[in-house]
């Protein structure tokens, strides 16, 4: 009998697992994308270890209905504090708007838009450009390491899209009030491009001075430089007509005028007195 009770004791603290503390915690039940109201139905409790619950992990479904999400999130994955907008925050992608900021819409194409690379997430300059003629064309750089909030209906990197959709589209950018005024001034007055940036490069240029068409034709449309004048040189006075009479003219005395006539290959002289 000792023996028995002794291999059972030996194989509860061996072989047997080891209850562990348990919390309860709020999952999600189901796939949710950024800016969307959570609801009651979208919540679901789960026990977790105690050890393994993370910081922050709501408890309460009061904590977390109608607060809208900041980031996506996948179903079973539990709710933190810190991805959901403040308590009474909007509904949708502006709860991912920071405080002091603003959204901006510019209307991009497959060119203008960094060929298609632009993506949510992604840091970008904008380039204003103002047409014309050639020497009144210019670029220059209105805008430096800007936060791309979504692209058309995308919020988030990498969502698929309809491959049968148009390539021009709209880019919402978040920029401070100041830098709004810029953007909408250059939308309305030029040609508004992005130009993708490494998102771990944050430098920001000091001088942006606009870049003009001389960079790319030095003369550009300029008129050609004008040629000194020359004076003319005064006519040189005609020698006056010589009175030459054929042999058989019995003049002797000089004429007032003479005229040299030709007609066909003859040559006449008439005297005039």
């Amino acid at each position: 009998m000792s023996a028995a009770l002794l291999s059972w004791f030996l194989y509860r603290t061996v072989r047997a697992p080891q209850r562990e503390a348990t919390v309860t915690v709020l999952a999600l039940n189901r796939n949710m994308i950024a800016g969307t109201l959570v609801t009651d139905a979208d919540l679901k409790v789960v026990a977790v270890r105690e050890r393994e619950a993370p910081k922050g992990v709501l408890r309460r479904k009061e904590d977390a209905v109608n607060r809208a999400l900041l980031v996506e999130g996948s179903v079973n994955e539990v709710l933190l504090d810190q991805k959901l907008a403040r308590q009474g925050g909007i509904e949708g992608i502006a709860a991912t708007i920071d405080e002091g900021m603003r959204a901006v819409a510019v209307r991009i194409d497959s060119v203008s838009g960094a060929g298609d690379l632009v993506q949510p997430q992604a840091r970008v300059d904008v380039l204003f450009t103002k047409a014309g003629k050639m020497s009144e064309a210019l670029t220059s750089t209105i805008l430096q390491n800007v936060k791309v909030l979504s692209v058309g209906t995308r919020v988030r990197p990498g969502e698929k899209v309809d491959p049968k959709a148009p390539k021009a589209g709209v880019v919402t950018l978040l920029v401070s009030p100041e830098e709004a005024q810029k953007l909408e001034l250059g939308k309305n007055e030029g040609r508004i491009s992005l130009v993708l940036r490494n998102p771990g490069d944050s430098r920001t240029l000091a001088k942006t001075d606009p870049v003009t068409s001389e960079v790319l034709d030095p003369l550009g449309d300029r008129p050609a430089p004008k040629r000194p004048k020359v004076a003319a040189a005064p006519a040189k006075p005609q020698p006056p007509l010589e009175w030459n009479p054929p042999p058989d003219l019995n003049v002797k005395k000089k004429p007032d005028a003479v005229v040299d006539v030709f007609r066909g290959g003859k040559h006449t002289q008439e005297v005039f007195r």
